[in-house]
């Protein structure tokens, strides 16, 4: 049967409930994205969260801001410390004739020294105070010769064009580097890698892209000065003693020494730097053809490394020819035996045919600034070779005598025992002969080895502290700071030339971060060494000057002895006059040097070639001419003569290199 039509659904009501809480009713806006209504949503979630959970949120929470304080104590002083030399740097940056000066950073920021350094406020390192006159040079080391475009008045020569470089023919072999005769450059993995056991074949240095180099900054006249007074002498040499040690210019002959070509080989880098081509030229083709150091000859160990081995590395660093690392490493190893003593310390004598050393014959004492002032040249040797036995020697020296008893506040006695190790003939200091060259080189090993060497620059400070409560004095009637000797006890007012390298050390010092007094000091004492020649008859200092103390009528500051007043043709003076000029761009110092020049121009000039040493600075009519030309004239003299009269801080950058005391300029340590 149908089933029954079922009754008709009431009518569907579609609707939406919503429920508004009274304040969402007030505020009519509902969801609006607001912080508010996100704080509100935010703070439902974190109530829903469990116990445990919202604990274990805060937990790591305040890990997080534990480690965020730990963090910042850690890093935040060196920011602030970089942020502020930033500032500082751009408020007291010079300028001149329109150029922005800045000083060009090279080294890292020198660690902390050792806890023990505290004891010492002195030793704290300050910001180097920045060459008035320098502006910043290329990344990479450059040494550019000065160009040739301008012409060279000689005295007795008719004006001639400098030859324009070109290429040597060595640069012609493939498997060479070429080198640029406007300037080499060490690259970074090979100049700042220190020594490593494994002995390495050494890399090059490569030449400056032409687009890296900044245009050469043209020598000047008394620049050119310089250049005609080397040729000079380089003409007696070559025509009277072409290599022989020494030059003796009046007999027109030569004197023998070591039998090596000192002044030759001691000569090479100032020629490099002077761009004097041609005659670079032929001086390398002696060192590759005539230079043999398998000779049954005694040689001093001190004067060998500093002239022979400081002026063969340095020549391989600013022309990059692997023939002079060579040659280095061979008189390197056969000055070694000096080092089989029973303490350590060398000694001073060594048979580089047989391989023998024994100290003088009349005693078994080394002096101390000659097992001291091997270093630079050493270390360098390790470094560049990977064979860690000359720097582990030379070390050796320098940790024993730190540990030393006998020094007065810092100095050092002159002599040390090679049996025994100790210092002898207590109780006579001096920065003069026998010890100048130790503080010399306390500071320079520092700044070689990126200081961080602590115990160096402690004995360094240490030793300054010493000069000024035990040696400095001033004379009348003029009050110059002059250094004198200490001999049991009784002051001496005693200073020899020699000492005149000291101003230059302090200024160094004080540009690597030392104290500003160190500055002070060196101003005083350059003054002074300046008037050792200013109030000398010729206008050239004797070797050795005494001081009056008490003012007398009519007497000068300084007084000379008849023993004492020849002049050597030393380069202690001009030295330091190099450095005070490069750090503070005084033209004083320039205007010094320049007097001194004219002076031995005028007394030590030979007319046939070269330069004489002098026996009495007192006499103008008649200096006494000694008929011998040391090779540091050429190695030293002249060169620190040249770069005083430049302008170019890239010029042997003082950022860059060390020279050592023989003024050949090593380059510095920098750290990969």
């Amino acid at each position: 049967s149908a089933a029954a039509p079922s009754a008709p659904s009431p009518p569907r009501r579609d609707f939406i409930s919503v429920t508004l809480s009274p304040e969402e009713a007030a505020g009519a806006g509902g969801y609006n994205n607001s912080k508010a209504w996100r704080r509100r949503s935010c703070w439902r979630k974190w109530k829903q969260l469990s116990r445990l959970q919202r604990s274990i949120i805060l937990f790591l929470f305040a890990f997080l801001a534990v480690c965020g304080v730990i963090s910042y104590a850690s890093v935040g002083e060196p920011w602030k410390s970089i942020t502020n030399k930033s500032l500082d740097d751009q408020r007291t940056e010079p300028e001149i004739h329109g150029l922005k000066l800045a000083n060009p950073v090279v080294l890292p920021a020198p660690q902390k020294a050792d806890a023990h350094l505290g004891e010492y406020p002195e030793l704290s390192l300050q910001k180097p105070p920045k060459p008035p006159h320098a502006w910043r040079g290329p990344s990479n080391l450059q040494i550019r010769p000065p160009r040739r475009d301008v012409r060279l008045k000689a005295q007795h020569d008719t004006s001639r064009t400098v030859e324009e470089p070109v290429q040597t023919e060595r640069e012609e072999k493939t498997e060479k580097s070429v080198i640029s005769w406007r300037g080499a450059v060490i690259e970074p993995d090979q100049s700042t890698e220190p020594p490593s056991s494994k002995i390495k074949e050494p890399e090059k240095p490569s030449s400056v892209e032409a687009e890296d180099q900044k245009e050469p900054v043209p020598i000047n006249e008394r620049q050119m000065a310089v250049i005609e007074a080397f040729r000079h002498a380089w003409k007696g040499y070559k025509d009277f003693a072409w290599g022989h040690d020494e030059l003796k210019p009046l007999s027109k002959s030569y004197s023998e020494w070591f039998g090596l070509g000192l002044t030759l080989i001691d000569a090479l880098d100032t020629m490099w730097i002077l761009g004097l081509k041609e005659e670079f030229e032929e001086a390398r083709k002696w060192v590759a053809i005539n230079l043999a150091f398998d000779k049954n000859v005694d040689v001093n160990l001190f004067e060998s490394t500093i002239r022979i081995l400081g002026g063969l590395l340095s020549t391989y660093h600013l022309s990059g020819d692997s023939l002079f690392l060579e040659k280095a490493k061979d008189i390197g190893n056969r000055l070694m035996p000096a080092f089989k003593t029973p303490s350590k310390i060398p000694y001073s004598d060594v048979n580089i045919g047989r391989g023998t050393a024994h100290p003088p014959r009349w005693t078994s004492d080394s002096t101390v600034a000659e097992v001291t002032s091997i270093q630079l040249e050493f270390r360098e040797l390790s470094r560049l070779t990977g064979d860690e036995k000359f720097q582990k020697a030379v070390d050796e020296v320098m940790k024993h005598v730190h540990t030393l008893s006998g020094k007065n506040d810092g100095l050092v006695p002159m002599f040390i025992n090679t049996n025994s190790g100790q210092f002898t003939h207590l109780g006579v200091y001096t920065l003069g002969a026998r010890a100048d060259s130790y503080y010399e080189y306390l500071l320079k090993q520092w700044i070689q080895g990126g200081k961080k060497e602590n115990e160096l620059l402690e004995d360094y400070m240490r030793a300054i502290e010493g000069v000024k409560k035990h040696l400095l004095q001033q004379s009348q009637p003029k009050q110059l700071t002059f250094v004198g000797e200490l001999a049991h006890g009784h002051f001496s007012a005693k200073m020899d030339h020699l000492v005149c390298f000291l101003p230059g050390t302090l200024a160094l010092g004080a540009h690597n971060g030392l104290t500003a007094d160190h500055m002070k000091l060196a101003e005083a004492l350059i003054e002074t060494c300046y008037q050792m020649y200013a109030q000398v008859e010729t206008g050239l200092s004797p070797e050795i000057v005494h001081f009056n103390l008490h003012a007398q009528k009519g007497h000068k500051d300084v007084e000379i002895k008849p023993a004492d007043r020849h002049n050597l043709l030393r380069p202690e003076t001009v030295e330091s006059l190099f450095y005070m000029y490069r750090f503070t761009g005084d033209k004083k110092y320039q205007d010094w040097g320049w007097e001194i020049l004219q002076n031995f121009n005028k007394y030590t000039r030979v007319p046939t070639g070269g330069y004489t040493s002098i026996n009495n600075v007192q006499n103008p009519s008649n200096p006494e001419p000694r008929d011998k030309m040391e090779s540091f004239f050429l190695g030293e003299t002249l060169k620190y003569m040249f770069l005083l009269f430049s302008d170019d801080i890239d010029l042997i950058n003082l950022d860059k290199y060390v020279f050592n005391t023989e003024a050949h300029p090593l380059p510095i340590w920098v750290p990969a």
